[in-house]
């Protein structure tokens, strides 16, 4: 076999464990679910929303470090980064309140 058809099939064989990480769970989920798909698909958007504010209550934290480092410094401009790091973080924490609120 020459290189070619080599990384073809490492290619084919990752997107196939790939695809094999996604649905198990997904299908887990049906079935743990009575067999109705919709509360399974609710169920793991609020999982994904619950990882999404997690990361968002990080990146808050993050810049209140950074935020006490730039005072400590005397860093005017560590200073704005940490105050962005801090609002990006509370955007993200709030994400589904966000969007509830826009959509209605």
């Amino acid at each position: 076999m020459n290189n070619n058809k080599i990384k073809k099939l490492k290619i084919l064989t990752i997107l196939s464990y790939i695809i094999l990480a996604i649905t198990t769970p997904v299908v887990n989920a049906v079935e743990a679910t009575g067999g109705d798909p919709l509360s399974a698909i609710n169920n793991l958007s609020n999982f994904i929303f619950e990882i999404v504010q997690a990361v968002g209550v990080i990146m808050v934290l993050f810049g209140v470090v950074q935020f006490g480092l730039a005072l400590k410094s005397h860093d005017p401009s560590q200073r704005a980064n940490s105050v962005f790091t801090i609002v990006g973080g509370l955007i993200i924490a709030f994400a589904k309140t966000i969007l509830t609120t826009i959509i209605g």
